[in-house]
């Protein structure tokens, strides 16, 4: 909560002092980003494995345009052996990684 009124300070700050320096007829846009985190995880059943090899690959929520959008676990070929699974997850810069297979 406090970090929403010092970013929303601070955005307010900014569009003024943009204001009062541009001329009468400029635009001036300010954008916030905030990367929430996502929901709780959701609990899944795990059916039956259909093919020797396959690995599940849990359900996870996913960045969508108005929100998390949650995926459904299911039962994935790895595109090579060993492959793993990684879950999506925030980076040190605070960025969203969607989830991916490393190898």
């Amino acid at each position: 909560m406090l970090r929403t009124r010092i970013l929303l300070a601070a955005s307010t700050a900014a569009c003024i002092a943009l204001m009062s320096s541009a001329p009468a007829s400029a635009g001036v846009s300010v954008g916030i980003g905030i990367n929430l985190a996502p929901p709780a995880e959701r609990v899944e059943v795990v059916p039956v494995r259909p093919h020797p090899g396959w690995v599940w690959v849990k359900g996870h929520w996913r960045r969508g345009p108005g929100g998390w959008i949650w995926v459904a676990g299911h039962w994935g070929h790895p595109p090579r052996m060993n492959a793993a699974w990684v879950p999506g997850h925030y980076n040190r810069r605070g960025d969203w990684i969607e989830g991916h297979w490393r190898y």
